[in-house]
């Protein structure tokens, strides 16, 4: 068993170091010149000497090898992302501290959400497979799974915010709401939160279903679920005793690889409803090649995914004692 988490563990680092160096190549292949592009927006033209000058105060103008792979390589695993080009000079770090929780929120409660009402409605489904709740719920989660998170979220904003208007559509608070008492800044939180939590969750839920109800009646034919029913355990002692664990192995590697995604967010429902997190990050960051930004935010994204797998491979061991051998 040690030497098997020794083994993942080394996996994963591996990875991470793969991680690094792609994070770095991929943003350096995509066309045009940040300093070029940021400088381009001012209200006066820009010179050549004073593109110059703001490529060599970001290191653009050193070699991409070894120079600044050495460089990104170095800074990054002492903990420094850098400094990002188009907020002026503000800390990656710190860019992504002030994004993470809103992303964090919203995305994380829509898994939640879906975590649990998908895996409980897909065990239902499976176990009841063939009958009337069976092709209800497979029929519903297969339309929820085709549809685009993003056009899911447009119809929210129009029906319960533009017909309606029971809830707010847009940003994550009410500026009114900051000078209000604890209680009511709570509930504009919380009514800012529901239509995106429910565009993320809904399209989150078809796949927790379909995987949950897919193992459950595989679980339901194998031979020691036919002895339990014959050493006369109830229909509750099997479900929870043999079949609820076994299903559970494909639904974890599932749950945790949604879970890596939590940092990234929803980038589109983010857009939808103009959602400060860190969705809406990665958009700014692309459209002006901010280097360093759009680096931190994959490298937080790969972390993720890594550190996601290896709860996934260790989890295994717990509910198979035969992946441990």
């Amino acid at each position: 068993m040690r030497r098997r988490f020794w083994h993942i563990l080394l996996r994963a680092v591996v990875t991470l170091l793969m991680v690094l160096i792609l994070n770095f190549i991929l943003f350096r292949i995509v066309p045009g010149d940040p300093a070029t592009l940021l400088l381009s927006g001012a209200r006066t033209s820009v010179s050549v000497e004073r593109i110059e000058a703001q490529r060599q105060r970001w290191g653009l103008d050193r070699p991409l090898v070894p120079d600044q792979v050495l460089n990104y390589l170095s800074t990054t695993l002492s903990g420094d992302l850098g400094y990002s080009f188009k907020f002026r000079g503000q800390r990656v770090v710190d860019l992504l501290l002030e994004r993470l929780p809103a992303t964090v929120a919203l995305v994380g409660v829509a898994q939640v959400i879906a975590i649990v009402s998908g895996v409980m409605l897909g065990i239902y489904a499976g176990w009841r497979r063939g009958r009337a709740v069976d092709h209800v719920v497979t029929g519903t989660s297969l339309a929820l799974y085709s549809t685009p998170p993003f056009w899911l979220a447009m119809l929210l904003v129009l029906f319960f915010s533009a017909a309606l208007g029971w809830l707010p559509g847009y940003g994550a608070y009410s500026p009114s709401a900051a000078n209000t008492v604890p209680i009511d800044w709570l509930v504009d939180r919380v009514r800012h939160l529901l239509l995106p939590v429910s565009a993320v969750a809904l399209g989150l839920i078809g796949q927790y279903v379909l995987v949950a109800r897919a193992a459950m009646s595989e679980v339901v034919t194998e031979d020691y679920m036919v002895t339990a029913r014959a050493k006369g355990l109830t229909a509750g002692q099997m479900l929870m005793r043999h079949a609820f664990r076994n299903a559970m192995l494909p639904v974890v590697t599932l749950v945790t690889l949604n879970l890596g995604y939590v940092v990234a967010g929803a980038i589109t429902v983010e857009s939808v409803f103009a959602w400060p997190g860190i969705g809406g990050l990665t958009v700014e960051a692309l459209n002006a090649r901010d280097y360093p930004t759009l680096q931190g935010i994959f490298l937080l994204l790969g972390t993720s995914i890594v550190f996601a797998n290896l709860v996934a491979d260790l989890t295994y061991g717990i509910l198979d004692p035969r992946v441990r051998q």
